[in-house]
């Protein structure tokens, strides 16, 4: 293990809420200031700490998947451009819930309860109501707060975070930043389906050993990895020589420079590096050393699964076509709909890539609703595109001209009042 990754795993076992500089990293383990600060950053990318301003660098807390759509405390520093005034101990606490604290106490007390963030001005009555039901306080307007606030935030280990926004934008800012963790929890990633106990093969191993493996697993591709566990190449039953030699050395019959790709990778990419290369078995690394394996089957799967999911957060794509409709007529596909404000450039008409964006998901739709296959598209090509308006209702006719055991394409015809205003041709990749 090398001495960057030992300081990660020192970062990840300290205490959350522990605070962390790049001089007590350096100091505590023996490496220069430049190494530690390099570490520091990754253990940020990782989201094992988060740096907060006028509070340093601090554990947190780090989230899975299914806890995304919450949010701790010094990320919300950092999304309204805050400070912390009080409760730094809290800072690394997740908020369940928001309210603006705009009303009478009593009625206020309704919306309290531990794990809220409570969103309010210069109200100290709030400020403290909120603080003695266990809710974190953001002062909004640049207000600062009294002494005895303070105090009490300290005492609680809530934090008390001051910011130059206004109440409205402050709670618009948050619901946005809560909007896009949704969105990155649909997005599956590699890590999430690799197989972390990968069976492999050593440069220095025979082809008895892969014979051995092959009839035990029934597995036919292996990672191969040298004497520090760096993956250098990958062994095929096929690559068995046909003489009867079974001390040959796996280093010499193995595919060197294979394609890799890392745990924070989206299966979708590593979709389309698989179909493309047509290979079955992908090494998962982390620098160069073997983490884990990917195969086809899991991606598959993992496609499968996310094209059943409900999206719980609205991308710029579904914006678009929750305005359409569509039926499947004479082997067509008719879709409806009009140009919204979202789609429009600069000069006021629906602009290039939001209508080939919607082409080409149309298109996709279609394959998808004539075999519920998972494709990969290959190439979109635009004959030509007129200029549209806003709210303008286009139509958009699909056909399926040509369907292989492993490609298809797609003509797409957009309309406007039966005149012709697009056309393009979508030509996609099954993956099977």
């Amino acid at each position: 293990m090398s001495k960057h990754e030992d300081i990660i795993k020192y970062i990840s076992s300290l205490k959350v809420g522990t605070k962390i500089s790049v001089r007590s990293i350096a100091s505590e383990q023996g490496v220069s200031d430049g190494t530690a600060y390099r570490s520091i950053k990754d253990a940020e990318a990782l989201g094992i700490v988060s740096t907060i301003p006028r509070v340093g660098t601090v554990r947190i807390e780090k989230i899975e998947k299914k806890n995304i759509e919450s949010l701790s405390y010094a990320e919300v520093v950092n999304i309204v451009e805050g400070s912390i005034v009080s409760g730094k101990d809290g800072i690394h606490k997740r908020l369940n819930k928001f309210a603006i604290g705009a009303m009478r106490i009593k009625e206020a007390k309704k919306y309290m309860s531990p794990g809220c963030l409570v969103i309010v001005g210069n109200r100290e009555d709030i400020q403290s109501i909120a603080l003695e039901n266990e809710c974190a306080v953001l002062i909004t307007g640049g207000f600062a707060c009294s002494d005895k606030i303070k105090k009490l935030g300290d005492e609680k280990c809530l934090p008390i975070i001051c910011s130059s926004y206004d109440s409205f934008t402050v709670a618009s800012m948050i619901n946005r930043a809560m909007s896009e963790n949704l969105i990155k929890k649909e997005i599956i990633l590699v890590e999430d389906i690799m197989r972390n106990d990968p069976i492999y093969l050593k440069i220095n191993d025979s082809v008895e050993k892969l014979k051995t493996l092959i009839e035990k697993t029934k597995h036919e591709r292996y990672p191969v990895v040298d004497g520090e566990e760096n993956v250098v190449g990958i062994v095929t039953m096929k690559d068995i020589p046909i003489k009867n030699d079974e001390e040959i050395l796996i280093g010499k019959i193995m595919s060197k420079d294979p394609i890799t790709v890392r745990e924070k990778t989206t299966v979708a990419y590593t979709a389309h590096i698989m179909g493309w290369e047509g290979i079955e078995l992908c090494p998962v690394v982390e620098g160069k050393k073997l983490v884990g394996v990917i195969g086809r089957q899991e991606v598959i799967k993992a496609l499968q699964y996310a094209a059943k999911q409900p999206q719980v957060g609205e991308t710029i794509e579904d914006l678009i076509l929750r305005n359409f409709n569509y039926e499947v007529k004479d082997q067509k596909m008719h879709f409806n709909g009009k140009i919204i404000p979202e789609m429009l450039d600069q000069l006021g008409t629906a602009s290039w890539s939001s209508l080939n964006m919607l082409l080409s998901t149309v298109g996709i739709m279609t394959i998808r609703h004539k075999n519920n296959v998972n494709i990969r598209v290959d190439s979109i090509m635009i004959y030509f595109m007129k200029p549209v308006q806003i709210d303008s209702i286009i139509d958009i006719y699909t056909e399926i001209i040509d369907m292989g055991r492993s490609f298809c394409k797609v003509e797409i015809s957009m309309f406007k009042k039966k005149e012709l205003i697009a056309k393009a041709m979508l030509s996609a990749k099954i993956v099977k």
